[in-house]
């Protein structure tokens, strides 16, 4: 008998996440060049080497992260405003897959403004998913760092998991979803605000941007606004991180301190 689609079996609550696990117990070791930085993380017994399997138990790092991962799970709106490297997007893209998998949602819809960083591509070859694949990558690069791709072409295939640009977007209602809205601060406030009453029962919406790099022209990014009028709206948590959050490269800190 053939068997039942992913997303049927879990709608019944019969959907195994071990059968898309087998490659995902793989480890690579990455050697680091000298001089290169190894991160927190780095064993001790092994220099140079550190382990890049897809299981992971994420820890947060600072107590900017503390505060996002508590309030992603004790909130169902949550805006997350903070420099490159402080986490937003990789620890709201964790939470979601740990959402689905324990079956506390239904699928996982990620959007992100199409928007260039400061140059124009002009028309891209392909299909619609051919054209939008370049602005949609770093969202790809979460979810295999989370997921084998086996795992997350099936999961995908299977509607589990969606990603959509925000033009999209209108009309939509969002139920029993994990939603995360990336790269929110290339979008105006009126495409915020489309985008917060997407939400729908029994959903989680976690925004995440940083205001100091829009790459729309000045005074159009509404992320900021928006944030200033929804802090200390009851159940919507607004986290700001700041510099002492950043884990990527050091370096990454000293710049944004000084540009």
């Amino acid at each position: 008998m053939a068997k039942r689609p992913a997303k049927r079996r879990h709608a019944q609550g019969a959907l195994n996440v071990e059968e898309f696990q087998r490659d995902d117990r793989r480890t690579r070791n990455l050697k680091v060049l000298d001089g290169g930085w190894q991160g927190q993380d780095a064993p001790s017994h092994a220099a140079g080497a550190r382990d890049q399997s897809f299981i992971k138990n994420v820890r947060p790092k600072s107590k900017g992260q503390t505060a996002l991962m508590e309030a992603i799970d004790t909130h169902a709106l949550v805006l997350a405003l903070g420099p490159a490297g402080t986490g937003k997007t990789y620890l709201a893209i964790t939470k979601a897959v740990e959402a689905l998998e324990s079956g506390k949602v239904g699928r996982i819809v990620l959007s992100r403004p199409a928007v260039e960083a400061g140059e124009s591509l002009g028309f891209l070859p392909g299909a619609m998913e051919d054209k939008l694949a370049p602005y949609l990558r770093p969202l790809y690069d979460a979810l295999q760092d989370r997921l084998s791709p086996k795992r997350l072409k099936a999961l995908m295939a299977e509607g589990l998991i969606e990603i959509a640009p925000v033009g999209f977007m209108r009309g939509r209602t969002l139920n029993n979803a994990f939603v995360v809205i990336d790269e929110a601060q290339n979008c105006t406030y009126g495409q915020i605000k489309m985008l917060l009453t997407r939400l729908g029962w029994n959903s989680t919406m976690v925004v995440t941007g940083d205001p100091a790099q829009t790459d729309l022209l000045p005074d159009l990014s509404g992320l900021h606004s928006v944030a200033d009028k929804l802090d200390g709206v009851k159940n919507i948590a607004v986290c700001r991180l700041g510099e002492v959050d950043i884990v990527r490269h050091p370096l990454v800190a000293s710049m944004l301190g000084v540009l």
